[in-house]
């Protein structure tokens, strides 16, 4: 702990010095794991990428203290020997625990246990004004709930105490082919009341055509019932096998898959998303190929790629969930408005196993009539060419998802107006809680999260070599070449260069 409080230290100095000039901050983590432009410049940045460590497992408590950085993977590598693991588990396994605490992470066992956040028990946070405290939910519990999903705005957490749960050898896998939209939501609803179901997403290949995967952990395999794997660079890409196994038969496959594999299932091809880098680059598709450049296709390197290329400005990357009862007309909306497959269904408990209701910025404007369990569609795909449709197609799924009483996750672009963003979350509530802790100099979530198109496009024309230079970059394949060549260096992607030339290159990647 020694070595944990003196980089604290430090960096509440930094911070409190930030605070005295009234100047906002950026926190640099090393990695992100958002598909919105993250540029940091060194002068105006809080570094905790070296916060990476796991410092304490405590078999007894069933309890973790782990520092902010520190990524899934490394998490359950620390956890595992002791037989625990965390109840939800980020499935990329860059994602790190502050990341998912800040930015709001809900995967396949979170129709059980909420989103990551609720297995926080409580943080360390190094507030806005430079001060360092503890808050959980029995003290400054105000300030708990509303770091939660507030994306660095009220301060730098810089440690947590996650509760763990009993981990096992395998995950008992069960393929449900499902042919419609209502058959899957009726398969999960299933899945959830048998309390003995650990784990449970679903993928869409096509309206009519999808699955529904239960998962059961197990330490012994049943005869008859074959072992999976899907992190090396001979196995298949998970949705490739599951969409392979439903269409030899109509009947539930099972399979028993071992337990990091199945965390980290979707790690390679980032779920089907590194499918469309092979179209990018008119490169066959198959399995010899995917195994040639398996190197390329994990997350860690695809978002280095995407920054780096500025194509997450042409994708559609969303992740957004509605209640069940209106699942089938959005994915109607969907089919019409993008026709992009496959989709992925990733039923959330709003709350999970907490004692307390919703709260921080997941939580939305109090409603007592607001669904307890929502499901989340991530849709993923080539988006319309030019910007304003662009920008339109998002503009119109998030009006959609609101019309149907769900949310969106704000890890992806925002493109709402500062009055429709404000009507789905409780600013005043927030805005209270940021002048309370001297937050209130430092970017809102708002701030963070938006897209501005109106700054973009002056920008392109307030200089003509920026324009040509923009221009330059969106010629197919150049920001592709430019992103694959940069996560192939490794090295930063998030903080600007220092000179003129490289400050500029930047401007144009985000203008593209």
């Amino acid at each position: 702990m020694e070595r944990h409080d003196a980089a604290v230290s430090l960096l509440a100095s930094q911070v409190r010095q930030f605070y005295e000039r009234k100047t906002p901050f950026r926190i640099y983590h090393g990695s992100t794991n958002s598909t919105r432009e993250y540029q940091h410049l060194p002068d105006n940045m809080v570094d905790t990428s070296k916060l990476s460590n796991v410092l304490s497992v405590d078999s007894r408590s069933r309890m973790a203290l782990v520092e902010p950085n520190v990524p899934m993977d490394k998490l359950v590598e620390a956890t595992l020997p002791f037989r625990l693991i965390p109840p939800v588990i980020m499935e990329f396994p860059g994602i790190t625990a502050g990341g998912g605490f800040a930015g709001t992470s809900g995967e396949s066992s979170s129709f059980r246990h909420g989103f990551f956040e609720r297995t926080v028990k409580s943080i360390e946070m190094v507030l806005a004004n430079g001060e360092i405290i503890k808050a959980s939910s029995t003290e400054n519990s105000d300030i708990f709930y509303g770091a939660a999903s507030s994306f660095g705005t009220l301060g730098v957490t810089t440690l947590l105490e996650i509760q763990l749960i009993d981990a096992m050898s395998f995950v008992e896998l069960t393929y449900y082919p499902v042919s419609t939209v209502q058959a899957a939501v009726q398969k999960i609803e299933e899945a959830t009341a048998d309390l003995s179901n650990d784990y449970l997403d679903g993928i869409l290949f096509a309206k009519d055509r999808g699955v529904i995967c239960v998962g059961r952990m197990k330490d012994t395999i049943e005869r008859g019932i074959r072992v999976q794997r899907f992190t090396r660079s001979t196995d298949p890409w998970f949705y490739l096998h599951a969409k392979k196994l439903i269409a030899k038969s109509n009947e539930p496959v099972t399979e028993a898959i071992p337990l990091v594999d199945y965390f980290f299932r979707y790690d390679r091809g980032g779920f089907w998303v590194g499918a469309y880098a092979f179209r990018y680059f008119l490169t066959p598709f198959n399995r010899v190929t995917r195994w040639a450049l398996d190197t390329y296709m994990h997350t860690r390197v695809m978002y280095h790629a995407l920054h780096k290329s500025g194509l997450a400005k042409s994708y559609i990357l969303q992740d957004v969930a509605v209640p069940y009862e209106g699942a089938a007309e959005f994915v109607d909306y969907l089919d019409e408005s993008f026709g992009h497959y496959p989709i992925w269904l990733c039923p959330l408990h709003r709350t999970g196993k907490s004692e307390s209701s919703a709260r921080g910025l997941t939580a939305l404007k109090e409603d007592p009539n607001a669904a307890t369990m929502i499901l989340n569609f991530g849709v993923w795909g080539p988006g319309p060419t030019k910007r304003r449709t662009f920008v339109s197609a998002n503009r119109n799924m998030e009006q959609k998802v609101h019309e149907l009483k769900g949310q969106k996750c704000l890890y992806a672009h925002a493109y709402y107006t500062e009055d429709e963003f404000w009507d789905i979350y409780d600013r005043k509530e927030y805005d209270a809680l940021r002048a309370k802790y001297d937050a209130s100099y430092l970017p809102s979530v708002y701030d963070k999260v938006k897209v501005d198109i109106v700054a973009e496009e002056r920008a392109a024309n307030e200089s003509l070599i920026t324009w040509l230079l923009a221009t330059f970059w969106s010629i197919w394949p150049l920001g592709g070449l430019y992103g694959f060549f940069h996560a192939a260096l490794g090295g930063d992607y998030l903080i600007r260069r220092g000179t003129k030339c490289g400050l500029l290159m930047n401007k144009c990647q985000t203008l593209y």
